[in-house]
């Protein structure tokens, strides 16, 4: 099977690249200079000239305040050329697998968000996702869009990275507690992705958004205990609110994730982010004492 996908050094994009030989999948991953999603017009006719049998989109703009000040660009990357993505996938009839976010969300709902829930993003990054999700499905293609939350990977800019780094220097932090959510490897979620593609192109039809994020929910405060904990770093984490850390752009507060109806659809299970933190600090400690 040929996978063709948007983005190749992204956290997602880098774990698709991995994953595809023991998927038994050919993955050409495509990144800014083969394929510059400020020109959607460019990402569909690369689409069009594909033989690939399944399109993921990896890519996205992410930079959660910067698109406070820059929602225009914002939402070409992230409404506009999915729109057109999805469009040339269903041109050709091929499925077109989408990563979207917990932003498209308010954060004020007292439980997990199911793909069902209204949507209500607090600021210009969730309005642009929510809008590609809605050219996505209104592309009358086969599709899945995926949320997800909280990701992380061993060399990527995210939380887990962040915290490792400022461990190396400090030994107080403190972290805000008031934002619960469900940290997400990015391998976990690039296998995910693949499940989904596959599933798709083999005919069984199961277009729609899908949630997906790891267990069990925990705090921002509580990630960082776990993960000084793991790494065997010793750190004290002091609670703090949302209030205290003031950003740009507001996150939600509850960023959880209702994810039965993946599993159900695909047999794709949350994954356990504790384990997978585990084995990437592993696998980190053992790349940097074979470089040195």
């Amino acid at each position: 099977m040929k996978i063709l996908v948007f983005g190749r050094t992204g956290q997602v994009a880098r774990a698709l690249i991995a994953a595809g030989p023991a998927a038994e999948v050919e993955i050409t991953a495509l990144g800014r200079d083969a394929a510059d999603l400020t020109n959607p017009a460019a990402c569909a006719a690369i689409i069009a000239a594909s033989d690939a049998d399944a399109v993921i989109n990896a890519a996205a703009y992410t930079a959660v305040d910067a698109a406070e000040t820059d929602e225009a660009t914002a939402r070409i990357v992230n409404a506009d050329a999915p729109t057109a993505m999805a469009q040339a996938c269903a041109a050709k009839n091929i499925p077109f697998v989408h990563i979207s976010t917990d932003y498209v969300f308010d954060g004020s709902a007292g439980a997990a968000w199911k793909p069902t829930d209204p949507t209500g993003p607090l600021g210009a990054y969730g309005r642009t996702k929510l809008a590609g999700e809605k050219g996505v499905t209104h592309a009358g293609g086969t599709f899945a869009i995926l949320r997800t939350a909280w990701v992380f990977d061993a060399n990527g800019k995210n939380f887990v990275t962040t915290m490792l780094r400022l461990s190396e220097t400090r030994d107080a932090l403190t972290v805000v507690a008031d934002q619960i959510g469900g940290p997400t490897p990015a391998d976990a979620i690039a296998a995910a992705c693949l499940t989904i593609a596959k599933t798709l192109a083999a005919g069984q039809e199961a277009s729609g958004i899908y949630h997906f994020s790891g267990a069990p929910d925990v705090s921002w405060a509580d990630f960082a205990r776990a993960i000084f904990d793991i790494a065997d770093r010793d750190v004290t984490v002091t609670d703090i609110t949302t209030a205290d850390y003031p950003t740009p752009a507001t996150r939600p507060a509850n960023s959880r994730l209702d994810c039965t109806g993946t599993e159900a659809a695909f047999g794709i299970a949350r994954p356990d982010w504790r384990s997978a933190l585990a084995k990437m600090l592993t696998q980190r400690t053992s790349s940097r004492r074979t470089i040195v």
